[in-house]
This record gives C-alpha cells, structure tokens and sequence, in this order.
C-alpha cells in the first residue's frame, strides 16, 4: 500500500515544482551585432561594407568630412588676447583624441592677429595664441613631437575690411594637419 500524501505536503510540492520550472534556465541568445551590408561583388566573398554614410570619426578621412568636428579647425580669440575660449574646450577636446588615436599625425598651429599694434606685438601675439592651442592640446594627451606653434602675426589676414567683425575673424589659431602645411 502506497502511504498518501496529505493535501498540504502536495500542494507543497507542487509549489516548488512551479518555482523550479521557472526558474530553468534556457541559453541566452548569442549577442546580436547590427550588420554592415553585403557585398554582392563575387570577388568579395562574404565580406562586408560598413553602411553607407558612417565614418570613423578618430580616422584621417575625418579631417576632411563636413560632418565631422575634426573638419573644424579654428579657434578665434577676444581683442589682445591669447586665452582659449570655454566655446572652444570641445573642438580642442576632439583634436587631441584625434591625435593621441593616430600618433604619427603632426599639426602645425598658426596663431594671427589683426592689423592692429605693430608688427612686432602682432607676432608676438599670434606666438602666445598658438602656445595657447598647444598647451591646451598636450593636456589633453597629445605628444610633443606632434604639435608645433608658430605666429604668422597679422601676415595671414582671413578679413581686410577695417571694422571690428573683420578683424574678430582674424584673430585665430589655425590647426593644420600633416600634408596642409
């Protein structure tokens, strides 16, 4: 003869196997990556292309791209002075990763200046400008034997026109990258 469970030693058991059949495990899905798109050239055998219109933003193509902040490359200063610009903290941020992700890239940093004080002050200025771009650049990661400064003055005017918005555009810091200078 069997020996009968009472109700609640049941119901019991059947409590856990309820919990126990919850809790059982499948396996996970594998990850899912979102995928390029094919190529369908026979030569290219299951490779894939990246979508069309992503880029690599830390890539040397980046400098050139529209839509890239790296095609950015200008930091304009106030009247007689050589401080970078909170404005300017991201685009100075970007450079630098660019830099430190691709170490054998070189920038040349030209400081300017408008027309205004001799010719002396105005190299001098645009000296201080440049080592302004570049002391914030080598903060941020960037080697020394990447970043080179040197002041054009007031040799290299963007504007000629004689009013105050003319000569904003002329007080700048350009950055160029090797093969633009």
């Amino acid at each position: 003869m069997r020996p009968v469970l009472p109700f609640r030693a049941l119901s019991s058991l059947a409590a856990i196997a309820a919990v126990l059949a919850a809790c059982s495990s499948q396996p996970p899905a594998p990850e899912q990556r979102p995928s390029g798109v094919e190529d369908r050239n026979p030569n290219a055998a299951g490779q894939t292309k990246p979508v069309a219109g992503a880029f690599d933003p830390m890539s040397i193509a980046a400098l050139k791209d529209p839509r890239s902040p790296l095609s950015k490359r200008e930091v304009f200063f106030d009247y007689d002075s050589f401080v970078v610009k909170d404005e300017y903290r991201t685009l100075i941020e970007t450079h630098a990763k660019f830099l430190v992700a691709n170490p054998k890239m070189k920038m040349l940093i030209q400081g300017n200046a408008d027309e205004r004080g001799s010719r002396e002050y105005n190299l001098a200025l645009g000296q201080k400008r440049a080592e302004a771009v570049k002391k914030a650049l080598l903060l941020l990661g960037a080697r020394e034997d990447q970043v080179e400064s040197v002041s054009l003055g007031e040799e290299k005017p963007r504007c000629e026109e004689q009013t105050e918005a003319c000569w904003a555009q002329n007080r700048r810091g350009d950055m160029l990258y090797s093969g633009e200078f």
